[in-house]
């Protein structure tokens, strides 16, 4: 090996050293590996090393900007509440992780078949974070295992990955006939249920349950808030289980106001009524995320018209201070509204429960008012002496429900076009993350906010330093000497040559895992004298389904953090499911395709 190669295999070692010791960011990491591939190979002058325009070549990668533009059409979905729409009846009210993770892995899977991964992951991210956030479930035990599921469908078809659809090019390129576009199910389909049925039985267990040391619960203010059962929404005639509101994260449902009488306590059997004022005593997360259920608004004393467009508004908490004008009077005697254009939405006091409507409350300083208004709120106010500690609520702008039969029938559109191949996938993200904001689904700030551009770093080098693992000959001396060490028997090379494959997509990249092994795939059929499409379905299933490290396949990626997962919770749960992946491959592919058809 040449000296550059064994440098490359350094920094590589150095990299997952690094990863599993977990002393910087995982973005740190990865650059700093990049940029010391760089320096050296310019040092050097070497041509083995790849030069600046060789590895930021991967910031133009079409799979990363893909995963960059998909951040803003799933923030148009989410703004518009239209996942709820989607997910709510399939996955509905999971008590448990184990019933969440078989109600989500099943429509995952399934999606996946037929789309992209990496717009199944990123639709799906939000839903597994209001599952988690209404079920008290860790995301460690969710994120990971959707992620995966995509991979598991991904491979049960021609058009479910991209990595399918690589290696056919490749095929074709050579004048090799290609696979149909349900060969590989034969393959595919057994993984994926295996897959499933691995979490359902072992997974499971292996999963971390690592929640935050700070959680939403911990915050000492507990405001109440009144909210109205909108009476043509989908929460009349439910009970209060039945609608999910019994259990929420770090909420009470104090008591019902319901035609003058109050209904207190109230009991999990309660039927819901159209009119019905819901008082809740909680922390801010929760009211912010209880404004943002289907079939509730606004209680009216709460929610009068505000001089502000509903698409131009926020929530913005602040404290009230001895100076403010209002103390000593109610929010609605007061004029609260008119006097700083601003609604009460919720009020903490020093966590002692305030007792009646929001409407009614005698404002004290020291006061903590949650409230709608404009953006300029906080430009206004910031400086006065009427309040403390102004600041705004993140992710606090309203719903635009109008807008979620839009933004679903703009992902419909973006998902059948590139589906048939009239338009790349890039392309038609491109179209439907541009109409989300000139239809509405979301404002500009929102989809600026939206992306994860620390994600889009990780990948971006990831790129790179495969693309010196290539240039360096590292890659063919490692495919050589295990796809050598197999001799001369069919099965023993099929497993040399998945083997390889999935090294190499846990290393590098799904894709280049699948262009560096395949003419080797083809090459060692070709010298056995046996069908190559056991061998071809081999690269093209172990260049997708690398399970064991984060950078394995992207999707794996966009869930590391949100899941607040370690390179070490990869390893646990992802080898035993590469090496069950392997096994039904290299067992199931000469069968269905035999060596000699």
């Amino acid at each position: 090996m040449h000296w550059e190669a064994w440098f490359t295999l350094a920094v590589v070692v150095g990299v997952l050293v690094s990863l599993v010791r977990e002393s910087l960011p995982t973005d740190i990491v990865m650059i700093g590996a990049l940029i010391l591939l760089v320096v050296v190979g310019e040092a050097s002058g070497t041509k083995l090393l790849p030069q600046i325009d060789v590895a930021v070549a991967g910031m133009g990668n079409t799979g990363l900007i893909t995963v960059g533009v998909l951040f803003v059409v799933v923030t148009g979905l989410v703004q518009t509440g239209a996942m709820e729409l989607v997910a709510g009846p399939v996955i509905g009210q999971p008590k448990t992780a184990g019933s969440a993770l078989l109600r989500l892995l099943t429509p995952v899977t399934l999606l996946s078949a037929f789309l992209n991964n990496t717009p199944v992951v990123a639709m799906f991210m939000p839903v597994v974070e209001d599952i988690c956030k209404r079920s008290r479930i860790s995301p460690s035990r969710l994120y990971m295992p959707m992620a995966y599921a995509a991979t598991f469908g991904g491979v049960c078809t021609l058009i479910g990955t991209s990595t399918n659809l690589i290696v056919q090019g490749l095929l074709e390129e050579n004048g090799i006939p290609g696979m149909k576009m349900f060969d590989i199910a034969w393959i595919g389909v057994p993984c994926a249920i295996a897959g499933v049925a691995y979490f359902a039985v072992l997974g499971h267990w292996l999963l971390p349950d690592r929640r935050p040391a700070i959680t939403t619960q911990d915050d000492p203010r507990e405001y109440t808030v009144e909210i109205m059962v909108l009476p043509d929404g989908p929460m009349v005639g439910k009970t209060i289980e039945e609608a999910g509101l019994r259990h929420l994260p770090g909420l009470f449902l104090a008591r019902i106001d319901r035609d003058g009488e109050e209904i207190a306590p109230v009991v999990p059997r309660e039927r819901l009524q159209g009119n019905d004022q819901l008082v809740f005593v909680g922390v801010l997360d929760s009211v912010v995320d209880l404004q943002r259920v289907r079939g509730l608004a606004r209680a009216p004393e709460s929610a009068h018209q505000i001089n502000t467009p509903a698409t131009k508004r926020r929530l913005i908490e602040a404290v009230v201070s001895n100076r403010c004008p209002l103390i000593g009077t109610s929010i609605r005697a007061g004029e609260f509204r008119s006097y700083y254009n601003a609604a009460v939405v919720a009020v903490a006091r020093g966590g002692v429960r305030v007792q009646g409507k929001i409407g009614d409350i005698v404002l004290e300083p020291g006061d903590t008012l949650l409230m709608e208004t404009d953006e300029d709120f906080l430009l206004r106010q910031r400086n006065s002496s009427h309040f403390f500690l102004v600041s705004g609520v993140e992710n606090s702008h309203p719903v635009r429900r109008d807008r979620a039969w839009v933004a679903l029938a703009l992902l419909v559109a973006m998902i059948v076009v590139s589906a048939w191949g009239w338009i790349d996938l890039l392309t038609a993200a491109f179209l439907v993350a541009g109409l989300m904001v000139v239809l509405g689904c979301c404002s500009v700030n929102q989809a600026r906010q939206s992306v994860d551009w620390s994600l889009l770093v990780v990948i971006a080098a990831s790129l790179g330093i495969g693309k010196a693992i290539d240039m360096s000959g590292l890659a063919d001396v490692v495919a050589t000497k295990i796809v050598g060490c197999a001799g001369g028997h069919p099965w023993l090379v099929l497993a040399a040559v998945y083997l390889v494959t999935m090294i190499f997509t846990e290393l590098i990249t799904n894709n280049a895992a699948a262009v560096l092994v395949l003419p080797i795939a083809l090459s060692s059929a070709k010298s056995l004298d046996v069908n190559y499409l056991p061998f071809v379905i081999a690269v093209a299933v172990g260049a997708s389904a690398g399970f064991a490290t984060p950078f394995g396949y992207q999707t794996n990626l966009m869930v590391y953090g949100p899941g607040g997962y370690r390179f070490t919770d990869y390893l646990r749960v992802g080898i035993p499911l590469d090496l069950l992946f392997m096994a039904i491959t290299v067992a199931l592919a000469p069968i269905v395709f035999p060596f000699h058809p």
